[in-house]
């Protein structure tokens, strides 16, 4: 038996256990969860959905092969001031908000908490206005409340 990179003997599990620590350190999403990378650079800071205000109202270009103009918000969250870009989901949902609207958004759903789809750079969708979804606003069900 030459040539075996791990130990086989009886007393080698601390050996194996602490080679096994150091391997799991090449793993992307380990060592992201050990170091807390996603609370400390994330504006959401690992919620899972935030407050905020809308400040403006953007028209985003999506990417090549897609010729769009993806409806978003700029958003300046309540927590602690950082200001994000939302994508507003639906047909007609940017009609619905307003600037100075109190807003819900939440992670879009791209790998690693990034952007998805053609949209570029934008890592959130809003979900409420004023406290009401946007879905029941879109399909009809509730009326935006006035602030």
């Amino acid at each position: 038996m030459t040539g075996l990179k791990s130990p086989r003997g009886e007393f080698a599990a601390n050996k194996l256990i602490r080679k096994r620590k150091k391997f799991r350190w090449k793993s992307t999403i380990y060592k992201r969860k050990v170091l807390r990378l996603k609370e400390k650079f994330d504006p959401l800071e690992g919620a899972p959905q935030a407050r905020g205000i809308v400040i403006e109202k953007v028209g985003i270009e999506s990417k090549q092969p897609n010729s769009a103009i993806r409806k978003c918000v700029r958003v300046q969250l309540i927590k602690n001031g950082k200001q994000v870009t939302a994508f507003v989901p639906g047909d007609g949902g940017l009609l619905f908000i307003d600037e100075h609207d109190e807003i819900i958004i939440e992670g879009i759903g791209g790998a690693k908490g990034g952007a998805i789809g053609d949209l570029p750079g934008v890592r959130y969708k809003v979900v409420h206005v004023n406290g009401v979804s946007l879905s029941a606003l879109l399909s009809g069900k509730k009326e935006k409340p006035m602030r």
